[in-house]
C-alpha cells in the first residue's frame, strides 16, 4: 500500500493522507494528521510504487495505454475478422463500440478509421499496422486456468505473444487476466506510450477472434495473436485454429469466470461479515471500511468522512494509515466544499475520470507532495432513512485507467451496507454509553442503601423470634400489620419465613437472608402509600393465606416461596405515580419499558433483580440452575400481575377457573392461582377494619393528588380521581370496591370457602363508604380533604391520646385489644 510523500507546511514536515491534505487545502486548513510512513516511488514519479513494480506471476499488475482510437471490435455477426491495423484500449470509447460487443458487430478494422469504415467491403483479412496508430493493452491478475490456452494458440498462429481479452458484465471494459509471454506483465499505468514499447517490440500484424459462450451465446473474451512469425500476415487459416482451440475451451473459461465471480461475492459477504463484527468500535469499524473499500475496488487510497449534522462538517479521524486518537489531528471540512462536500450535499456518487480537469478537485496537494491524482470514485455513504451520513472517497484505480461502472455499483451496494453498519454502531456506542450511566448510577444507589455489618448482626442477635412472640394474632386475617413499629417489621419478614419453613427448606443462610430483608426494605422510597410498610403488609397477607387457607395443597413449595419473595419486592423504588403519568412525561423508565407495557412493574422487578445480584443478598444463589430460573420466572409473572391491567385481561380466565373447579395438575391454574393471590395481598388493606381501610384511603388520594398535581404543572389534564378539586373520593372508592375489590375477593371466597370472611369484610367496608357518600350529599361537605371527620363518633384528637400513630393509619381494631393483654 502506497501513501504519499512529505508535505511541508510552515517548519513542520508531516506525513500525509494526500485525500485529506488535498480537502483541507481547498478550504485552507493549516493542519492534517500523521499517517503511517510513506514508501519509496517508482523511479519517474510516475505514482507507482516499488511494490508493485517488475514482473510477478500472480500479482495484481497492470499495463495500459490509453489515447488510441478505438477498442478491439472484429465482430461482425460471428465473422471474424483480422484487425492488425486496430488500436485497442481497456475502456470503450463510444456507444457504438459498446453496441457492437453487445450485437457482435464489427466498428473497425484493417487499419482504417472508424469513419471509413461504412460500406467498405472486407475481403483483406490481413494487413500491417501502421507506425501511426497506438493502441494499449491492460494485463491484471494471472490466471492459470485461463493461461493454459495460450501456447497452444502461440504454436498453432506461430506468433510470439497471444493474450486472453476478457469482457466485463456491464461491457464497457476489456481487460486481461493473462500474458502469454511474462515479459508483458507491466505495473505501471502511463498514458501517451506507444504499444511497442511496452511489448518490447514492434506490433507488424495482429490477430482478434471473439470468443462466444455456448451458454448465453454472448462474446466473453477476445483472443488476441501478435507479430506472427517470418513477417507474415495473419490468415483465416489461423483464424480456424483460434476457433478450433476454443471450441474446446470455451467452456473452460466460462466456467472458471463464473467460479472467480462466486469467489467476489464469497469475497464481498466476508467483507460485510468482518465489518459486522467490528460494530464495537465505529474507529474500528471505519478502519475496517477503508481498506475492504480499497481492496474491492483495487483502488491506491481510501478515506471516510463521517457528516456531522451539528456543525455541518465532514469529520475524519480514521486514515489509510490508521486510527487518530487525538483529536488536535481530527480533519474537518465544511460539508458543503470540495469533492466529498459536493457528494455529501447531493448525496449523489461522483465519478471522475481525470482529476486534474475537475474544478472541484484541488491540485496544489499534488503539486507538494509529488503524488499524482488521476481519477477519483467518491460516494455518499447512507443510513437506513437515506439521509447521508458521511462520505468515502477512492483514488486512483490500480489495474485500469479510471473506475468503472462496476465499481460505481459495487460502491453503491457497499456504501449501502457500510451506512447501516455505521448507524448501528453509533447506536451500539450510545447503548453501551447508556449501560455504563445505568451501571454507575445502580452502584451509587446500591451504595446508598448498601447494609452494614452492623445492621444485618444486630437484626439476627437474638435469633429469629417465633411470631406468637410478635402478636398472638398475628396468623389471624383480622390483625393489622400497620400497626406493627417499622423498626419491627424486619424480623417480623424473618419470623414468617421460618415459620412457613422456607429457611429450613431452602438452607437459606441466616446473613444472606437478613441483608436481603433490610436492603429490600430500603429499596422503597418514602410517598404516602406505596411506601415499605405497604409491601410488609401485602407480604403479611401472603403469610396469613398461607396460614389460613393451606396453600400447600394447592401450590408448590416454590411457587408459595416465589409468591412470598414478590410481596415484599413487588413495588420496588415506586415513585408515587401510576403507570399512564410515567408514559404521558416521557420519563426514563417509560423509555426502558414503554414498549413492553407495565412500566413500573417492570422496573420493580428489575430492582429486585439488581438486590439479588448485590454481594451478599442473593438468597436463591444456592438454587440449582433449573430452580433459580423458575424462581426468576415466577417473581417476573407474579409482580407483573399486580398491575390491574393485567388482572382484568385475565379476570373472565380467573371466573371460568373457579366455575370449573381448581386442578392441581394443571399448569395454567397454577398461573392463574398467583396472579389471583397476589392482586388480593395487594388489596388486603380493603379486608381489615373500617377505620384502617379509611385511614388507607386517606394515604392513598394524597398520593394520587400529589400526581394529578404534577400533571397540572405539565399542561396536563389529570383523571378525576388524581383531580383534587373535582375527585369525588366515596363515589370513587365504591366504584373501586364494586368492580374491582369485591370480584377479586369473591373469587378467592369461591376458591377457598376459608376466604369467606374476607369477601365479607369487604362487602361491610362498601357500605360504609355508602354511608359516608350519604353524609356527603346531606350535608355539602367537600370530598378532597381528610376523612377523619366523616364518622360523627370518631374524635382524631382523642384518639391521638389513646393510640400511636402507626405509619400513617390509626387503628384501634386488635391494636388496643393486644395492648390490654
Amino acid at each position: 500500500m502506497r501513501l504519499a510523500p512529505s508535505l511541508v507546511l510552515g517548519s513542520e514536515t508531516k506525513l500525509v493522507n494526500p485525500i485529506l491534505a488535498r480537502e483541507a487545502c481547498t478550504i485552507g486548513l493549516s493542519g492534517v494528521p500523521p499517517t503511517r510512513p510513506a514508501r519509496p516511488w517508482a523511479p519517474g514519479g510516475s505514482g507507482a510504487s516499488s511494490e508493485h513494480s517488475g514482473t510477478a506471476k500472480g500479482a495484481s499488475q497492470s499495463a495500459c495505454l490509453p489515447g488510441c482510437l478505438h477498442p478491439i471490435p472484429s465482430l461482425v455477426a460471428r465473422e471474424h475478422r483480422l484487425c492488425p491495423g486496430l488500436a485497442q484500449s481497456c475502456a470503450f470509447c463510444s456507444c457504438a463500440s459498446r453496441d457492437a460487443v453487445l450485437k457482435q458487430k464489427q466498428v473497425g478494422c484493417n487499419g482504417l478509421p472508424q469513419s471509413e469504415l461504412q460500406g467498405k467491403p472486407m475481403d483483406s483479412l490481413a494487413a500491417p499496422l501502421p507506425p501511426d496508430k497506438q493502441g494499449s493493452l491492460c494485463v491484471s491478475n494471472h490466471c492459470l486456468p485461463l493461461s493454459l490456452s495460450l501456447p497452444q494458440l502461440k504454436q498453432e498462429t506461430q506468433s510470439p505473444c497471444c493474450c486472453l481479452l476478457l469482457v466485463s458484465e456491464d461491457n464497457h471494459q476489456l481487460f486481461c487476466q493473462v500474458g502469454g509471454t511474462p515479459g508483458l506483465i507491466f505495473s505501471s499505468q502511463e498514458e501517451h506510450k506507444q504499444l511497442h514499447n511496452m511489448l518490447g517490440f514492434e506490433v507488424t500484424s495482429m490477430l482478434c477472434v471473439p470468443v462466444i459462450s455456448r451458454a448465453t451465446s454472448q462474446v466473453v473474451a477476445l483472443a488476441c495473436a501478435f507479430n506472427k512469425l517470418g513477417g507474415e500476415s495473419y490468415t483465416e487459416a489461423d483464424e480456424h485454429r483460434i476457433q478450433h482451440c476454443f471450441c474446446y475451451t470455451s467452456t473452460v473459461l466460462t466456467s472458471t469466470l463464473a467460479f472467480q465471480k462466486e469467489q467476489k461475492l464469497k469475497c464481498e459477504c466476508q467483507v460485510r461479515g468482518q465489518l459486522a463484527r467490528s460494530l464495537h468500535d465505529v474507529s474500528v469499524l471505519l478502519q475496517e471500511i477503508i481498506t475492504e473499500a480499497r481492496n474491492l475496488s483495487n483502488a491506491e487510497i481510501c478515506s471516510v468522512f463521517l457528516l456531522d449534522t451539528f456543525s455541518h462538517e465532514l469529520v475524519a479521524k480514521v486514515f489509510d494509515g490508521g486510527v487518530v486518537d487525538d483529536e488536535s489531528y481530527e480533519i474537518r471540512i465544511p460539508a458543503d466544499q470540495g469533492i466529498a462536500g459536493h457528494v455529501a450535499t447531493t448525496g449523489k456518487i461522483l465519478n471522475i475520470k481525470d482529476a486534474y480537469s475537475h474544478p472541484l478537485f484541488y491540485r496544489g496537494v499534488d503539486d507538494s507532495t509529488g503524488f499524482r491524482t488521476r481519477n477519483i470514485l467518491c460516494f455518499p455513504i447512507k443510513n437506513e432513512s437515506h439521509e447521508v451520513i458521511g462520505v468515502a472517497e477512492l483514488v486512483n484505480k490500480i489495474n485500469g485507467p479510471w473506475f468503472s461502472k462496476f465499481d460505481e455499483d459495487l460502491a453503491t451496494a457497499f456504501s449501502i451496507y457500510c451506512g447501516i453498519s455505521i448507524a448501528h454502531s453509533l447506536l451500539y456506542k450510545k447503548v453501551h454509553e447508556a449501560q455504563y450511566r445505568s451501571h454507575v448510577a445502580n452502584e451509587m444507589m446500591m451504595y446508598h442503601m448498601k447494609v452494614s455489618d452492623e445492621e444485618y448482626k444486630k437484626l439476627l442477635s437474638d435469633g429469629i423470634c417465633p411470631v406468637e412472640s410478635i402478636d398472638y394474632r398475628f396468623a389471624d386475617f383480622t390483625y393489622t400489620p400497620r400497626s406493627l413499629p417499622e423498626d419491627d417489621t424486619p424480623m417480623a419478614i424473618l419470623s414468617m419465613l421460618q415459620d412457613m419453613n422456607f429457611i429450613n427448606n431452602y438452607k437459606m443462610d441466616r446473613q444472606t437472608l437478613a441483608r436481603f430483608c433490610l436492603m429490600v426494605r430500603k429499596g422503597y422510597r418514602d410517598p404516602p402509600y406505596h411506601n415499605w410498610m405497604h409491601a410488609f403488609s401485602v407480604s403479611h397477607f401472603c403469610y396469613l393465606l398461607y396460614k389460613n387457607l393451606e396453600l400447600v395443597k394447592y401450590l408448590e413449595d416454590i411457587e408459595i416461596f416465589a409468591l412470598f419473595v414478590s410481596c415484599m419486592c413487588h413495588d420496588l423504588d415506586h415513585r408515587g405515580t401510576n403507570n399512564s403519568f410515567q408514559v404521558a412525561s416521557k420519563s426514563v423508565l417509560a423509555a426502558l419499558y414503554s414498549s413492553e407495557g407495565s412500566v413500573m412493574e417492570r422496573h420493580h422487578f428489575a430492582q429486585a433483580i439488581a438486590i439479588l445480584n448485590t454481594h451478599g443478598c442473593n438468597i436463591f444463589d444456592h438454587f440449582s440452575r433449573k430452580d433459580y430460573q423458575r424462581m426468576l420466572d415466577l417473581m417476573r409473572d407474579i409482580i407483573l400481575a399486580t398491575d390491574l391491567a393485567h388482572h382484568l385481561r385475565i379476570f373472565k380466565d380467573l371466573q371460568k377457573m373457579a366455575e370449573v373447579g381448581y386442578d392441581p395438575e394443571n399448569k395454567q391454574h397454577h398461573s392463574l392461582l398467583l396472579c389471583l393471590l397476589m392482586t388480593s395481598c395487594d388489596l388486603s388493606d380493603q379486608t381489615k377494619g373500617w377505620k384502617t381501610t379509611r385511614k388507607i384511603a386517606e394515604l392513598i388520594y394524597k398520593e394520587f393528588f400529589s400526581q394529578g398535581d404534577l400533571e397540572k404543572a405539565m399542561g396536563n389534564r389529570p383523571m378525576e380521581m388524581m383531580d383534587r378539586e373535582k375527585a369525588y373520593i366515596p363515589e370513587l372508592q365504591i366504584s373501586f370496591m364494586e368492580h374491582i375489590a369485591m370480584p377479586i375477593y369473591k373469587l378467592l371466597q369461591d376458591l377457598f370457602p376459608r376466604a369467606t370472611e374476607l369477601y365479607e369484610r369487604v362487602a361491610s367496608n362498601r357500605e360504609q363508604w355508602t354511608k359516608v357518600s350519604h353524609k356527603f350529599t346531606i350535608r355539602g361537605l367537600p370530598s378532597n380533604n381528610s376523612l377523619d371527620f366523616l364518622d360523627e363518633e370518631y374524635d382524631l384528637q382523642g384518639m391521638d391520646r389513646e393510640s400511636a400513630k402507626m405509619n400513617g393509619c390509626l387503628d384501634t381494631e386488635g391494636h388496643m385489644e393486644t395492648v390490654a393483654q
